[in-house]
């Protein structure tokens, strides 16, 4: 690896963004225009079906959002022709050949000019329908790996996954990659193609014997989650971003890859300004619930590792490590785990204490324009007490407990009543938390060590502060306290 200045290797350079209106996206989009205003060209990526829905996605899910005041006070007047010379919105998708580029001009134009593809563009829904989850986090990599070799200029493609493509394991997790066929539980025959032509059998199926929207819906959301255990991930999501990096293994030729994989990414520690986040993420849902008094209890081993990394911090990771890697040809793909497990790791005892101290501080206010009171959390310690708190919490009140030995003949059949679909639809919603709540492992981060040495001691000394990414630096009480909380009330919350 060679690193010089970052600052300086963003000078003049077009880089493609996919997913650009998603939350980590944006932030480095953000993060370009303000530390190198002299980049060239910064094209984004969109699902939109014209040039008016992809200028209005861009005005309003992009640039208008306040992640962005900074470098609109920093500009002032000059923002609107600053944003219109350096973003240019593609019309595209990744889940389609070509990225579904229909202009030819543009289409050549970008594979001319282009020097970096970042792919951020993923479906993150636990339960995603398996068509669509297959389309973006799987075929999509494979789509953007066949594009990227047709860029004349490109120096480099990194790619974002996720550090829970591991599943369940347990111990230290390594930067290893997925090997193409290999499951997580070893049942053999694990097979993308075959996974695909299934889909579409699925589809065709259930065109043909006339299913309604809601119905394929239902049943791609039952395959994925079939398909996902059976070769021992625990939901589709993780399943289809994993064969996603099979593909990433098996096809780069002699591309120079990152593959970046973060763990649970929360709010920004210091950059644009403290405390950004968009929209209610992952495990911020329970804090909210509680926050409402709506939560009483959290499934969680409190001695456990809860695995949280900043978004600022993920985006400065990304950069350096592009650095690092453009233009140096490798066999190997570079694995990046970007988390705090192993460095600086929180316990889930700790964040719900902070959880306590901060809404008794600062309660919730109701609609009526009351404080909400909340009490210390029953913590259920594992999947057992889990299983009997839902049981007693939820089944019991909704037939009474003079029917409890019907409703227990019912439960533990899993019989098709009414009753016994409401249970199976909170506890599918609950298990796919439970893999975070209980997960019993920590991320190796030693490449991630390496480069964050490396960027010391050879980089620009003057850009160390700059792009920051070591989680050491956090303290975790003032940042929970007063910057991440805070943070998800005022930007994420809906009061």
């Amino acid at each position: 690896m060679e690193l010089g200045s970052i600052v300086q290797f963003l000078e003049d350079k077009s880089i493609l963004l996919t997913g650009a209106t998603g939350f980590l996206a944006k932030i480095f989009v953000e993060k370009i225009l303000r530390v190198q205003p002299n980049v060239k060209k910064l094209y984004l990526l969109l699902r939109t079906t014209d040039t008016k829905s992809t200028e209005h996605r861009l005005h309003h899910e992009i640039i208008g959002k306040d992640l962005f005041k900074v470098l609109k006070k920093t500009l002032g007047a000059n923002f609107d022709s600053f944003v219109s010379e350096k973003l240019s919105v593609v019309a595209g998708d990744i889940s389609r050949e070509n990225l579904d580029l229909k202009d030819s001009i543009l289409r050549d134009e970008i594979y001319n000019q282009i020097d970096v593809i970042v792919n951020i563009a993923a479906t993150t829904k636990f339960d995603e329908r398996y068509d669509v989850a297959m389309g973006i986090n799987t075929l999509g990599v494979q789509n953007i790996l066949s594009f990227s070799h047709q860029c004349n200029k490109l120096k480099m493609l990194v790619h974002v996954s996720t550090a829970y493509v591991c599943g369940e394991r347990e111990g230290l997790i390594l930067e290893d990659p997925q090997h193409m066929g290999v499951s997580l539980n070893g049942v053999p025959g694990l097979d993308i193609e075959m996974e695909m032509k299934l889909v579409q059998q699925q589809l065709n199926h259930l065109q043909q014997k006339g299913a309604t929207q809601h119905e394929i819906k239902l049943a791609m959301k039952d395959l994925g989650i079939k398909r996902a255990t059976l070769y021992g991930w625990p939901n589709t999501y993780l399943f289809t971003k994993a064969m996603g990096e099979m593909l990433l293994t098996n096809s780069k030729k002699n591309m120079p890859i990152v593959l970046i994989r973060p763990t649970t990414i929360s709010s920004t520690y210091k950059e644009p300004f403290p405390g950004w986040i968009e929209g209610v993420r992952q495990m911020d849902s329970f804090a909210v619930a509680y926050g409402k008094g709506m939560l009483t209890f959290f499934p969680a081993d409190p001695q456990a590792i809860f695995d949280l990394i900043p978004a600022d911090m993920v985006v400065n990771a990304m950069l350096v490590a592009m650095v690092a890697h453009a233009n140096q040809t490798s066999d190997d793909i570079a694995i990046y785990h970007v988390g705090s497990s192993v460095s600086n790791p929180v316990r889930y005892h700790s964040l719900c204490n902070y959880g306590l101290r901060y809404f008794t501080a600062k309660p919730w206010i109701d609609r009526d324009g009351n404080p909400v009171k909340v009490r210390k959390v029953t913590i259920l310690s594992n999947i057992a007490s889990f299983h009997r708190y839902m049981f007693i919490r939820y089944v019991l009140p909704l037939k009474g407990l003079e029917l409890l030995n019907e409703i227990l003949c019912k439960y533990f059949q899993e019989t098709c009543d009414d009753l016994n679909r409401k249970l199976r639809v909170v506890m599918r919603l609950a298990s796919f938390y439970m893999v975070y709540a209980f997960f019993n492992g920590v991320f190796d981060n030693m490449n991630t060590e390496k480069l964050l040495a490396m960027a010391r001691e050879v980089g620009d000394p003057r850009e160390v502060d700059m792009f920051y990414f070591d989680p050491k630096i956090i303290d975790w009480d003032d940042y929970c306290m007063n910057i991440h909380l805070p943070g998800i009330i005022k930007h994420a919350s809906k009061r």
